[in-house]
């Protein structure tokens, strides 16, 4: 069962992929946010490419755990996403996912260029590993 996971934020959403078990995550690409339409569209596209069933979105809680505007706003697109593709999708705690993501393409020596590019994916990564883990799909 393929899982897609998403890092939505204001300006793109970062997108990765689970492998076919659903045993691990790897980042797929970034698309740039348009409009709600655009959006939704772009990404059922690639659900119907990768054959998914499954979504799983970061919603970024404050550190106490309370939720923002971005998470209100988050929130309200992942509403729109399953009622438009008509698949599950649940909502995974993403803090420090971003900054996790930024420690580790800083560790990998990318520019700060190349750093832009793929930090949105990579923490798409960390939360759909993270949701994985926590399914317990990954134990021995």
């Amino acid at each position: 069962m393929r899982i897609m996971g998403l890092d939505v934020g204001s300006k793109t959403i970062g997108i990765a992929l689970s492998d076919p078990l659903g045993w691990t995550a790897q980042g797929l690409t970034t698309i740039r946010r348009r409009n709600l339409a655009a959006d939704l569209a772009a990404l059922q596209e690639l659900v119907e490419r990768y054959g998914v069933e499954e979504l799983v979105v970061g919603l970024p809680r404050n550190m106490n755990g309370s939720l923002g505007p971005q998470a209100e706003a988050v929130r309200v697109f992942a509403g729109r996403l399953a009622a438009e593709l008509g698949l599950p999708v649940h909502l995974y705690d993403e803090r420090l996912t971003t900054v996790a993501a930024g420690r580790l393409l800083l560790e990998a020596d990318l520019s700060r260029k190349r750093r832009r590019q793929v930090i949105d994916q990579v923490a798409a990564t960390y939360i759909l590993q993270g949701y994985l883990d926590r399914l317990g799909q990954n134990e021995v």
